[in-house]
């Protein structure tokens, strides 16, 4: 990824961040650095990934869709996030194109790789968004959503799926 004697960021990653982000090189640069910091071997675990996940939901329980959420953008599958992978993570959920963030959402919901989402998959995925949605404002959705269940099975009847 990087040149590993300097720590500096590689110009194949830093071109290709640029054309595919809307980042600038300064910015990447300086968010570079900061990930040399935070991430001196150049990668983030998992473990870390959800230690870090868990600093913006710190009154809930994130950690089974920080899990799907790093999963999802682990696109070498090798357990760690790269820069390049932490950036694209970061343009997708924030300011990527549209064609883009649905392509990352099918991957969220497509736990097993195999190209299909199933509804047991959308009811693993709904049950960690629900573990992260504090109890007294579950209790305040509506009555056909106010589960993971009630809320898989409308979003499912939504795409008009059958039961599997």
């Amino acid at each position: 990824m990087g040149n590993a004697k300097s720590g500096a960021l590689s110009k194949e990653v830093l071109e290709d961040l640029k054309t595919n982000t809307r980042y600038t090189e300064e910015e990447l640069c300086r968010w570079y650095e900061s990930f040399q910091r935070q991430c001196p071997d150049g990668r983030i675990s998992r473990a870390e990934f959800e230690k870090i996940y868990g600093t913006f939901f710190p009154n809930s329980d994130p950690q089974g869709y920080a899990r799907h959420v790093f999963r999802s953008f682990d696109t070498n599958d090798d357990g760690t996030l790269d820069f390049r992978e932490y950036i694209i993570a970061l343009h997708l959920t924030s300011s990527g194109k549209t064609h883009l963030k649905l392509e990352w959402a099918f991957s969220l919901f497509d736990v097993d790789r195999n190209g299909e989402v199933s509804k047991n998959e959308v009811l693993e995925i709904i049950t960690a968004i629900f573990k992260m949605i504090p109890p007294e404002e579950q209790k305040q959705l509506p009555e056909d959503e106010n589960s993971p269940q009630k809320r898989t099975d409308k979003l499912w009847a939504y795409f008009n799926k059958g039961d599997n």
